[in-house]
């Protein structure tokens, strides 16, 4: 018996193009946006994802050079800036003196905090007044492509 659901369109290949073009639109807007806002806190946007890091109060350089796929060194060059603009002070770990604790100070704090009634503020123009199902749809289809740009990612990798 044939299936009374109707046939799925296939995009065409401009359409296709038209979106991957979009969406590198939207990534180069959002990180023009991001250095922007760093830049009006007086940070680089590679310090701000630092201080982020740091304010979690589990900041652990080696481990967070992992996860962002760094050297120890080029972690310990953002540190040494954080530390010339006093954003973050450092003290040898209470619990392994081979370890350095990283916190923010009064003034990384308030930088952290302007940063974020910044980004405030940007998502609130830009955001607040967008259809509700259209952004449960866009929320829905971004993540699928998300999901399917790193199964084919995780593919490719295996095959090389």
């Amino acid at each position: 018996m044939a299936s009374s659901a109707p046939a799925c369109k296939q995009p065409s290949r401009r359409e296709i193009h038209d979106a991957i073009d979009s969406l590198g639109r939207l990534t180069e807007l959002f990180q023009h946006r991001r250095e922007q806002l760093a830049e009006g806190a007086g940070v680089t946007e590679q310090q701000w994802r630092f201080l982020e890091e740091i304010s979690t109060e589990s900041f652990i350089p080696s481990m967070f050079a992992r996860r962002q796929e760094s050297t120890p060194a080029a972690v310990s060059k953002v540190l040494r800036q954080l530390l010339d603009k006093s954003l973050v002070s450092v003290s040898v770990s209470k619990t392994d003196g081979r370890q350095r604790d990283y916190v923010l100070t009064a003034k990384g704090r308030r930088t952290l905090e302007r940063l974020g009634q910044e980004r405030e503020h940007a998502i609130r123009d830009i955001w607040a007044d967008v259809d509700p199902s259209e952004l449960s749809a866009f929320t829905s289809f971004s993540g699928e492509l998300a999901r399917r740009l790193e199964e084919y990612a995780s593919r490719v990798h295996e095959k090389e």
